[in-house]
């Protein structure tokens, strides 16, 4: 979108914008835009009659009334009989796309022949409809924001081309530190599997040593028991060879 503001010798106010595209919303911008800049003119305290009248003109790329085949439409301050409630500018919409004209009748004609074909235009050898002092001056400006448009365009392609290389200096520092970030995932793994392995074989070990003395304590028992009934049988057996006491009265 191209916006243009300019005041000429009288004090009346122009808005010029040029909007290649609709959206829903546009009807609204224009009448805020036109309000806006009415209403800017004064400051508080100030009085209304510095108010001047105020114009804005909308160049448009798409259709915006679809019902309507003229492409110029003028909208002001008008009640249901035509009058102008205060003759104080108004809204302009020029829909570039419904018009089409070979000759050139109007300087308004003019001027939109100039905005849907001056692109195309060779500057060295003009048409005859732009052999005038205003058109030529606005080729020269359209020359002029051609240039600028270029060394734009070549200043965002450069910036473009750093951007792209910021990408991919940040890709690949993004792939090393995955890169790392997998390494070091790789070797936590490693590490937690060879605790797990040295806490499986600690485990068996305690499971052997658990063995180991369960078995110890089983043999002990049995040991015992085996002493137990060894000194149970000496004793059977030194009883048995003890001799009977004698009856007192046999003597």
């Amino acid at each position: 979108m191209v916006d243009v503001k300019a005041r000429d010798a009288t004090g009346q106010l122009y808005q010029v914008e040029v909007q290649l595209l609709n959206h829903r919303d546009l009807p609204a911008r224009i009448l805020y835009g036109w309000a806006d800049l009415y209403s800017a003119q004064i400051k508080e305290g100030e009085s209304y009659r510095k108010l001047r009248p105020t114009y804005a003109i909308w160049l448009l790329g798409q259709i915006l009334l679809a019902d309507d085949p003229d492409y110029a439409h003028e909208f002001r301050l008008r009640d249901q009989h035509g009058r102008v409630f205060l003759d104080h500018g108004g809204i302009w919409l020029l829909e570039l796309s419904k018009f089409a004209a070979d000759a050139v009748e109007t300087e308004q004609q003019r001027w939109l022949k100039f905005f849907t074909e001056a692109e195309r235009l060779d500057a060295d050898a003009l048409p005859a409809w732009m052999q005038t002092h205003e058109m030529r001056r606005a080729m020269n400006t359209l020359k002029a924001f051609s240039e600028k448009e270029h060394a734009y365009q070549a200043r965002q392609d450069y910036l473009r081309e750093q951007q792209s290389i910021q990408l991919e200096f940040d890709d690949l520092r993004a792939e090393v530190e995955q890169a790392q970030a997998d390494a070091e995932q790789e070797r936590a793994a490693k590490e937690q599997a060879r605790e797990d392995a040295e806490h499986e074989r600690a485990a068996k070990e305690q499971a052997q040593a658990d063995a180991e003395q369960e078995r110890a304590a089983k043999e002990q028992e049995r040991a015992a028991k085996d002493e137990a009934l060894a000194e149970n049988e000496r004793l059977k057996r030194l009883l048995a060879d003890k001799p009977e006491p004698s009856d007192p009265g046999t003597r």
